[in-house]
């Protein structure tokens, strides 16, 4: 949930970490709205006696009262009312018929909310008559417990800064399982769904009137490890997120506890049944492993072909056929080292200038053992697709090696590499790579490719799906121009 911050950065009457509470209520407020079965709305003053939305929330647990945003609107006159008398007194105001044309027949309610003494902000809660029915024993429960909450929003005791607020996947919500307890840890209600979770650990099938905790623990009871965490989660002492996992089953865990500013009273409990969720993450882990060994039992065996190969052309007493046993080792070490930064990561997308900050370098000092030949690297690649590392590197290999061997042929120079992205006409992302030298320059009239331009013709045309140029470089050496999408999805007819 996004909370506009402008408002509250103008307002120089706000305390030291109350835009921070602010946002941490903002970002645990959809448990209150779906208690409450209402539409929340965070109104902030302007500083000239109205009011501005900053934020807006619909509950999941019932239809919403508003149809229509109005985050970034003034509050309307009418509601404004209830809202100054909230701010005035700093005490929770309610009113029963609100005007239709904000939200027809409803419920209002308005929280001013109040930290280290000071007013904050208020929160107007709206519940939709339209929708009322005799609420279920479930409803009073749930309404009792925001109305709960918002009280210690009054006192400045929620939201409370120990409170989760990571984003783990199965945290539990409202609807997957509620539970309130007393101050002992006792169950007063437990929700259908929160009673089916605990009977698939093998709990009794009435949890009310029973200490949670003694429950629980009884169930681990046979564990060597235990998280430390989860007493105090079951008794509701602490705001913290815990998750418990018995006979193959896992349950996540989430305690609110309810106080005022003297002592704790009470506490709220979410679970969620999170068993089928964590055995696919556990799947998908297995299969990042074995992808990770792969990559790195791949880079072990190319690097055992590149010794071979290293050893096979000392053997050799043909000039030629020792430089291409040595070549063929140059291209097999890099497909090898593209093979060691993938296993490093299993993204997508690869951080392309990582590798090239490693590697340009050393290509151009294995091509040049008895030359001096600075490397220039400029520009960014950023994140390009991982199926383009692979032939990406072997080009620009093969062009280094090339730039170094006849480029400057038995020179000392210079080797430069530039990468540069821009926007094709096609309306896609391109990336122009340059390979330069500032050596003797292209040979004059027709010349016949090697077997290393060869393979970068054909990745180029065939892998890349882009296009090559050799160019004069103004310095009167060469310049080699790759042009590629980025994009090979929608590139590939």
């Amino acid at each position: 949930m996004a909370l506009i911050t402008e408002q509250l950065r103008e307002n120089s009457q706000l305390g030291p970490g109350d835009e921070d509470w602010l946002h941490l209520l903002v970002g645990d407020w959809q448990l209150v709205a779906d208690l409450a079965f209402a539409d929340l709305v965070l109104w902030f003053p302007t500083g000239d006696g109205s009011y501005v939305a900053l934020a807006h929330v619909r509950p999941s647990t019932s239809h919403t009262a508003f149809h229509t945003d109005f985050v970034g609107e003034r509050i309307r006159k009418d509601l404004r009312i209830m809202v100054d008398e909230a701010w005035a007194t700093g005490q929770l105001q309610r009113s029963v018929q609100h005007p239709a044309d904000l939200a027809g027949q409803s419920t209002v309610q308005a929280v001013p909310l109040v930290r280290q003494g000071g007013k904050v902000a208020v929160i107007t809660s709206h519940f939709d008559l339209a929708s009322s029915r005799t609420p279920s024993n479930l409803e009073l429960v749930y309404r009792q417990s925001a109305d709960d909450l918002l009280t210690m929003g009054t006192l400045g005791l929620w939201p409370d800064f120990a409170s989760p607020t990571g984003s783990r996947r199965g945290a539990p919500r409202v609807g997957d399982g509620f539970i309130r307890m007393d101050a002992a840890g006792v169950v007063e209600y437990a929700s259908p769904n929160a009673v089916s979770a605990f009977r698939r650990l093998g709990a009794a099938e009435v949890l009310q009137g029973q200490s949670l905790s003694d429950l629980t623990m009884a169930l681990v009871s046979d564990r060597r490890v235990i998280d430390e965490t989860l007493p105090l989660v079951v008794q509701g002492k602490m705001p913290w997120r815990t998750e418990m996992e018995y006979r193959g089953v896992n349950i996540s865990l989430r305690a609110i506890p309810l106080r005022d500013e003297r002592r704790r009273w009470g506490s709220l409990v979410l679970c969620r049944d999170v068993t089928e969720l964590r055995r696919r993450e556990k799947e998908l882990v297995t299969k990042d492993a074995t992808i990770r060994e792969i990559h790195h039992r791949v880079k072990n065996n190319l690097q055992t072909v590149a010794a071979l190969l290293r050893m096979q052309s000392r053997r050799m007493n043909s000039a030629e056929g020792k430089q291409g046993l040595e070549q063929a080792m140059r291209r097999v070490s890099t497909i090898a080292s593209v093979h060691d930064f993938l296993s490093k990561g299993l993204n997508e997308t690869v951080k392309f200038d990582d590798l090239m900050d490693r590697q340009f370098r050393f290509i151009v000092e294995i091509a040049s053992p008895s030359q001096r030949v600075r490397t220039v690297r400029e520009g960014e690649f950023g994140m390009l697709p991982a199926e383009l590392a692979t032939p990406l590197s072997l080009v620009i290999n093969e062009l280094a090696t090339n730039a170094v061997e006849h480029g400057l042929a038995g020179r000392d120079g210079e080797v430069r590499l530039l990468a540069e992205r821009y926007l094709g006409r096609d309306g896609h992302k391109w990336l122009r790579v340059t390979v330069s030298d500032n050596g003797h320059g292209l040979p004059e009239g027709e010349y016949s490719e090697g077997l290393g331009l060869q393979i970068v013709r054909t990745l180029v045309t065939s892998e890349l799906r882009g296009e090559i140029h050799w160019n004069q470089a103004a310095n009167q050496g060469t310049e080699v121009v790759i042009e590629m999408p980025l994009d090979l999805r929608s590139n590939a007819h």
